[in-house]
C-alpha cells in the first residue's frame, strides 16, 4: 500500500525543511529506491534531510500524527533492501547529520552522528593512534551500520558494531527521544536496551547520535595467502587456526571461481586454487614470524599446498582490495545480469560442511556463482549472477540460496550473518527463531503500534 503526500502534508515539509532539505523531485527520489539488491520497492513521495536531533524528533512527531511511513536511509549499500521504502511515504536521509561531535582519546571514545561515513571516521582518528575496526568493505555511514550491527573481514579479531556503540540518542516512531547505555565500559544496570536496536534496521526509531569505542591502530600486520588442493581441507584449517588461539585479524576463505576473476583484475598472480587469506596483528614482527611459523605448521597439517607470508606493504594492501571488492568485480564480470547474494553463518566447527555444501550446490544447478566468506567468524557468501526478468534462470539463483540459508539453519547457525533481515531473509525469520518471532513482534508493535518504521522489514 503506498501512502502519498497530501498537498497540505507537502507544504508543511517544505516550510520546515525548504527547497534545499525537503525534495519530491524524480531525481532524488531515485537515489532511494536502489541498494545493491535485486528487491524492488515503492519510490516514496518525498525525501527529507535532517539536520539536528530536534529536527528529527518534530518529524516523527507529525509523520506519526499524520500516518506517514517513513524510512530512514544511509549510504544505501545495503545487500538485502534494509533501506528501500515499500510503502511510499517518506525517505528520511541521515547524511546531513554527518559530524563527528567530540574525540576522547583518552577514553578509546568518539561521539558521532549518524551520518558520518566509517572511511571518514577513520581519516578524521588518524592522528589519535586509535580507530573503529568495524569493516564491512563498503563505506557505510555508521547510522546504517548501527541499524545492520553491520560487520566484515575483521570481525573475527574485533568483533561486530554492536561491541562499539556504548551509548545512543534515538528518536522513537511517535516523536519521542531516548538516551541508552552510557560511557562506562560496563553495566548491569537493567534492561540493556542499545542492543535491541542495533540490528533493528530502523523499524524501532533512528538513531540520532552514537558513542563509540575504539581500539589502537596495530602497530605491525602480517598478511599470508595459504592455497588448498580442496575446499573442505581449507575450511578444515580454519577451525584449527581459532583453536590454537592465534587470534587472526582476518581469515578469509576463497574459491578458484573468485580468485580467477581477481587475477584478471589485478596483478597479484594469485594460485587459483581454494585459498585462505590470513592477517594477523602483534605488538612487534618478531612476534608476527612466531605467529606465521605456527599457522603454517597447522595449514600444513591440513594439506596446504603453499603458505605465503611477509607480503610487503603495498601488496598486503592490494589483496585486501580485491578481497573488499569482490562483488563488484563478480558484478563486472556478468554485464547486464544481476547478483542475489546469500549470507549465512554457522559455527566454526561446522564451517567445513557448509562450505563444501554450498559450492556442491552452485555446481549442481549451474548457476554463475561463488563461494568465499568471512570463514574465521563461521560466516558464508554465495554471489550469484543471473537475470531477474528470466523466471527460470532467476529461480535456480533463488534455489541456492534457499538450501544455504535452510542448510546453515539447520547446522545452528542464522540466516544472516551480517548483511541483516531487510526484505530477502523476511521468509526464513520463523524457521530461524520459531516462536520468540512473535515476541518480536510484540516489541514492535509495542514501540510502533502504527507500524509507520521502515515498514514490511524483518517480519514475514
Amino acid at each position: 500500500m503506498t501512502h502519498p503526500l497530501t498537498p497540505s502534508q507537502l507544504q508543511q515539509l517544505h516550510q520546515w525543511f525548504g527547497s534545499e532539505r525537503f525534495s519530491t523531485g524524480n531525481s532524488a527520489r531515485d537515489l532511494h529506491i536502489s541498494d545493491i539488491s535485486p528487491h524492488a520497492c515503492e519510490p516514496p513521495s518525498g525525501v527529507v534531510w535532517p539536520e539536528t536531533t530536534e529536527e528529527v524528533s518534530n518529524l516523527l512527531t507529525w509523520t506519526y500524527r499524520e500516518g506517514i511511513p517513513v524510512t530512514p536511509w544511509g549510504a544505501g549499500t545495503s545487500t538485502e533492501g534494509n533501506p528501500l521504502p515499500v510503502a511510499g511515504g517518506l525517505v528520511v536521509d541521515m547524511t546531513r547529520m554527518n559530524r563527528v561531535l567530540d574525540i576522547r582519546s583518552e577514553d578509546l571514545q568518539v561521539d558521532v552522528q549518524p551520518g558520518v561515513f566509517r572511511r571518514a571516521l577513520n581519516k578524521q582518528l588518524a592522528d589519535t593512534g586509535l580507530f573503529f575496526p568495524v569493516d564491512p568493505g563498503a563505506d557505510a555511514t555508521i547510522g546504517g551500520m548501527i541499524a545492520n550491527n553491520a560487520s566484515g573481514v575483521k570481525t573475527v579479531k574485533y568483533g561486530a558494531t554492536k561491541d562499539y556503540v556504548m551509548r545512543m540518542t534515538i528518536v522513537l516512531p511517535g516523536g519521542e527521544t531516548i538516551k541508552t547505555g552510557s560511557r562506562a565500559h560496563k553495566s548491569s544496570s537493567g534492561y540493556d536496551l542499545g542492543k535491541l536496536f542495533i540490528g533493528s534496521e530502523g523499524t524501532l526509531g533512528i538513531v540520532t547520535e552514537a558513542t563509540l569505542s575504539l581500539s589502537g591502530v596495530p602497530d605491525n600486520q602480517l598478511a599470508a595467502v595459504v592455497t588448498f588442493g580442496d575446499l573442505e581441507s581449507a575450511s578444515e584449517a580454519v577451525a584449527m587456526i581459532i583453536g590454537t588461539g592465534l587470534e587472526p585479524a582476518a581469515l578469509e576463505l576463497l574459491t578458484e571461481g573468485l580468485i580467477e576473476l581477481m587475477n584478471r583484475e589485478t596483478d597479484l598472480a594469485l594460485a587459483v586454487a581454494p585459498s585462505l587469506f590470513c592477517e594477523f596483528h602483534g605488538i612487534s614482527r618478531t612476534s608476527l614470524e612466531e605467529t606465521a611459523v605456527v599457522a603454517r605448521e597447522i595449514c600444513e597439517d591440513c594439506g596446504s599446498r603453499s603458505f605465503r607470508y611477509g607480503i610487503d606493504e603495498q601488496d598486503r594492501r592490494n589483496l585486501w582490495r580485491a578481497r573488499h571488492e569482490a562483488w563488484e568485480t563478480i558484478n563486472r564480470a556478468h554485464p547486464g545480469k544481476h547478483t542475489l547474494i546469500v549470507d549465512a553463518a554457522v559455527p566454526i566447527s561446522r564451517y567445513p560442511e557448509m562450505a563444501v555444501f554450498a559450492d556442491r550446490k552452485v555446481r549442481e544447478l549451474g548457476v554463475s556463482g561463488y563461494v568465499f566468506g568471512h570463514a574465521g567468524d563461521g560466516n558464508l557468501h554465495v554471489v550469484m549472477a543471473g537475470d531477474p526478468s528470466d523466471p527460470e534462470e532467476w529461480s535456480q539463483l533463488e534455489a541456492v540460496n534457499h538450501a544455504v540459508v535452510e542448510k546453515a539453519i539447520r547446522l545452528e547457525g542464522t540466516c544472516t550473518g551480517e548483511h541483516g533481515v531487510g526484505i530477502g531473509k523476511r521468509k526464513f525469520m520463523a524457521m530461524e527463531h520459531g516462536a520468540s518471532l512473535g515476541l518480536m513482534k510484540r516489541i514492535k508493535d509495542l514501540i510502533d503500534p502504527k507500524g509507520l518504521m521502515n515498514p514490511g522489514k524483518i517480519f514475514p
